[in-house]
């Protein structure tokens, strides 16, 4: 009970995400998991990014100031492992769902949210992760090829989401 999502353009995934996850708290569901908000600055710079920490609404900056010339990775992992000890701890409580913005690097390399997607699977809670193409591989090597791509409509993601949570509690 695993799917990805990718949509084409530039956060195009961090926003369905969010409005899925929206919808899905709307109709009562207890989605855990993380949508990312990426805000502008004002002097034209790269966008700070957030998580935004489901359900509850915490936000956290995953993102360093590098500097206007530096040209490395941006995300700060210690951020982002706080992030993902919220979802391991909520993940444990009460979830409908785990929703993860994003299966990137630190997720390729073994780290950030894969002992939590793998902890959702092995419960049977349905998990929906949005997939960077250049992970592809990683992801499919660690999904051993059970994840179902879904495409990137709202509607279509929503359905998916309600066929698997009908189909746990029958």
């Amino acid at each position: 009970m695993i799917a990805y999502t990718t949509a084409p353009g530039r956060g195009d995934t961090d926003l369905l995400l969010h409005r899925v996850a929206q919808k899905l708290m709307q109709r009562g569901f207890t989605p855990v998991g993380t949508v990312q908000i990426n805000t502008d600055k004002d002097n034209g710079g790269l966008c700070d990014m957030d998580v935004l920490l489901l359900p509850d609404g915490q936000t956290i900056r995953i993102s360093q100031d590098l500097g206007p010339h530096a040209r490395g990775c941006r995300l700060d992992p210690d951020a982002l492992e706080t992030a993902v000890g919220f979802v391991e701890q909520r993940l444990s409580q009460s979830a409908d769902c785990l929703i993860v913005n994003k299966f990137g690097k630190s997720e390729a390399e073994g780290r950030g949210f894969r002992r939590a997607i793998g902890e959702a699977m092995a419960q049977g809670i349905p998990v929906l992760v949005g997939l960077n193409r250049l992970n592809t591989e990683a992801f499919m090597a660690f999904t051993e090829g059970l994840a179902e791509e879904v495409a990137p409509i709202e509607d279509d993601l929503m359905t998916w989401f309600l066929h698997q949570l009908t189909d746990a509690t029958t």
